[in-house]
């Protein structure tokens, strides 16, 4: 017997893993974030901007499937747009399971009186987005999204087309020369004195935060469905950073004290994530401190330069201090999250 539930967040977080079973390469955010991100109440995108339920599609008691239906108004706003959205969405191999779930979302969003529905978003542009349709057979890193290959299938069987081609990109350290990426142009920024080159420091992280949060939102202000982040709601997705940074593979960038560059990186924690099943218990943290000091892979979570020095290479001498930061470091592997095809200069 298939039943649809709604917001039955044990079944939603344990829906993957019946679906894919536990050897597949999905790796859930910690239970705990994933309950606040889900919030209404808490998410500040969803007190102020946007609405949001979460369904589960059980089979003989079950969970195999499951996504959100959501919407985010400041995006419809900004944009011109009268969506909803889907997301989270992990199903197994089960036509009528993800039938189910996915007429769920639409009839959600058919009345609160939206055109359309957009997916897979988690939940929005600026955070985990996309369906895998290739290289299922690689990892993922954080902020990456992974799934098995019927899920495309799935989505296509209930008439959802293709749309905004990305990619997400591991680069092995081994192979890159950070030397090879400077030249002139490069060699007189850092000689520039208006410029100051430094790190991201887990202490006093609050009081840069709202810094970084400007410079990213300056330098993402044309890119295709992005919405600025307020204040509030950077601080919520980097609620736990300073658990997290390694301050040794950050690169701020200041022009006469201002932010204008940031290149930041984290450890991958999907391992660690693996191991503890995404739960959050009492050995969690001494777990990641011990963790975070052998990890090899590295991931980039925030890259960007504000609109005016845009360009100018700015971008380019981060990266350089980063992979030189990577190796010196010992990581071996770095994973970039989701770029656009058509953003040839990324």
């Amino acid at each position: 017997m298939l039943e649809l539930r709604e917001r039955d967040f044990q079944a939603f977080f344990n829906a993957p893993l019946h679906a894919y079973g536990p050897g597949s390469p999905f790796v859930s955010v910690f239970d705990s974030d994933l309950k606040r991100f889900l919030d209404n109440r808490r998410n500040p995108l969803l007190r102020d901007s946007g609405a949001l339920t979460f369904f589960t599609a059980q089979r003989d008691g079950r969970p195999v499937g499951r996504l959100t239906a959501h919407v985010h108004n400041a995006s419809n706003g900004r944009h011109g747009w009268n969506r909803s959205y889907f997301g989270y969405f992990d199903c197994a191999d089960d036509p009528e399971a993800a039938t189910l779930l996915l007429n769920a979302a639409e009839s959600w969003g058919r009345d609160r009186g939206h055109d359309e529905i957009w997916g897979n978003f988690n939940l929005t542009a600026m955070a985990p987005i996309g369906v895998v349709t290739e290289g299922f057979e690689h990892p993922p890193y954080s902020d990456q999204l992974w799934n098995p290959p019927h899920i495309p299938k799935l989505l296509a069987r209930a008439g959802y087309a293709r749309e905004f081609p990305m990619a997400q990109f591991e680069v092995r350290l081994s192979a890159v020369d950070p030397d090879a990426i400077l030249g002139p142009e490069h060699r007189a920024l850092l000689s520039d004195p208006s410029f100051q080159w430094g790190r991201v420091e887990a202490r006093g992280l609050d009081r840069v935060l709202p810094e970084l949060c400007d410079a990213f939102n300056d330098g993402f202000e044309r890119n295709p469905m992005f919405v600025p982040l307020t204040h509030e709601e950077f601080m919520f997705q980097a609620k736990d950073l300073t658990w997290v940074i390694d301050p040794r593979i950050s690169s701020v960038v200041r022009q006469r004290n201002e932010v204008v560059g940031t290149l930041l990186c984290i450890p991958d924690l999907n391992p660690l994530l693996r191991k503890c099943r995404s739960r959050m218990g009492p050995l969690t943290l001494p777990r990641l401190l011990l963790y975070r000091r052998r990890c090899r892979r590295a991931v980039v979570i925030i890259q960007a330069v504000r609109q005016r020095l845009q360009n100018r290479g700015l971008a380019a001498v981060m990266i350089h201090h980063i992979l030189k930061a990577l190796r010196e470091a010992g990581y071996e592997t770095l994973g970039v999250t989701w770029i656009s095809d058509e953003n040839i200069p990324s």
